[in-house]
């Protein structure tokens, strides 16, 4: 019988819980060979470019280098946002997850340094940063650039795609593209990035699980 089955559950649950523990441990341990296959990818692709992109410091925008951003640490990561610069908002998507980015920063930056990236200028990314209560997250613009779209992460007509991008800088500077995933994968693939979403993680441990939830701005 699973430890988490209460001794005054039915045998009916009792047996369900238990096959679905020997599951969880299974899946576990899955995720723990497929981490183990990411932390093994070869870091020997080089970014083509330097990258400039605009950042608010003080309330004025300036400029910032993709390696400018690993400041202290060898690793980067970088959250492409959905926000296309002909688009009056950014996706309400994004934001939820972005609302976790913020909130666990402080433990983030003991290990690797952290941005958030949109092709929307910085200007407006900063304002809805700052009515959306973001306080501790970096963000850039990266108008202008190839970027996003040397990463998969934007069509030929700037449609954004979210994802997640992490970078190394190594001793001599050079900065390596170490790995790259997006919420989708492929046709009819999607869910790529639920691991940096508490929300839907949650909503798995529900009896309703996801049902047909999409975030908004506001409830």
């Amino acid at each position: 019988m699973s430890r988490f089955a209460l001794d005054h559950a039915s045998d009916t649950y009792k047996t369900a819980r238990a096959n679905l523990l020997k599951a969880e441990e299974a899946l576990r341990d899955q995720a723990e060979q497929v981490a183990a296959m990411r932390r093994g990818l070869p870091g020997d692709t080089p970014v083509k470019e330097d990258y400039t992109f605009s950042e608010m410091v003080d309330g004025a925008p300036r400029t910032v280098t993709l390696s400018e951003l690993f400041g202290d640490n060898d690793t980067l990561m970088v959250v492409h946002y959905m926000w296309a610069p002909k688009s009056d908002s950014p996706c309400p998507m994004c934001s939820m997850w972005t609302d976790s980015y913020d909130a666990v920063q402080r433990h983030l930056s003991q290990r690797t340094s952290f941005v958030v990236a949109a092709k929307k200028d910085i200007e407006t990314v900063a304002g809805f940063a700052g009515e959306r209560g973001w306080t501790d997250t970096r963000f850039v613009s990266t108008g202008g650039t190839s970027f996003n779209g040397d990463f998969g992460m934007e069509d030929e007509g700037e449609s954004q795609f979210p994802g997640v991008s992490v970078f190394t800088r190594g001793d001599d500077g050079t900065v390596r593209h170490f790995y790259t995933v997006s919420a989708i994968m492929g046709p009819d693939s999607y869910r790529g990035m639920d691991l940096t979403s508490p929300v839907w993680n949650y909503f798995d441990l529900l009896p309703q699980g996801r049902g047909d939830f999409m975030p908004k701005f506001a409830y």
